[in-house]
């Protein structure tokens, strides 16, 4: 985006790791880098995630909520002057059992956006698993646009 500073981008980033509610607070989500071009955020694995009794198979709910999470975050940086968004169509493809111990990568971008849409995509991996997707994901969002952005209101929350 034309108008966000790599700073600004920056604080967005902390704001969001400290500032986490609900199930991003449950994730402990940290964003390992953070650009226009694409967002890359970590999850920690945690077993109360897993749907095995070995405790090492993630349940596909949370990988689509971990992706949803991170559009938001990726439609946030790259798109200027938005105030709200919601998410419009979320699919994802599970490429291969989500069954590791290891902590979750999950890159994404906005792709393409025009005034009220913004269209993104992503991938999951296990930490040190590039090469092995678990899941590719794609989605839609409804963008309001006004005065008051998003960034402007984070900036303006006390800590």
């Amino acid at each position: 985006m034309a108008g966000m500073t790599q700073a600004q981008m920056n604080e967005i980033a902390q704001v969001w790791n400290r500032r986490g509610k609900g199930l991003i607070t449950d994730m402990a989500l940290r964003i390992e880098e953070i650009s226009a071009e694409a967002v890359q955020v970590r999850m920690p694995f945690n077993p109360d995630f897993c749907v095995d009794a070995d405790q090492t198979l993630l349940h596909g709910g949370v990988l689509t909520a971990l992706l949803d999470s991170v559009f938001g975050l990726a439609n946030f940086v790259a798109i200027e002057g938005v105030s709200t968004m919601a998410t419009l169509d979320l699919r994802v493809d599970y490429l291969r059992p989500a069954q590791s111990r290891a902590d979750v990568i999950v890159r994404a971008h906005c792709y393409r956006q025009t005034r009220h849409i913004a269209f993104n995509s992503g991938s999951i991996w296990f930490d040190g698993h590039a090469n092995d997707e678990i899941a590719r994901g794609t989605a839609s969002f409804a963008l309001t646009r006004g005065e008051n952005s998003l960034y402007s209101q984070i900036m303006k929350e006390p800590a």
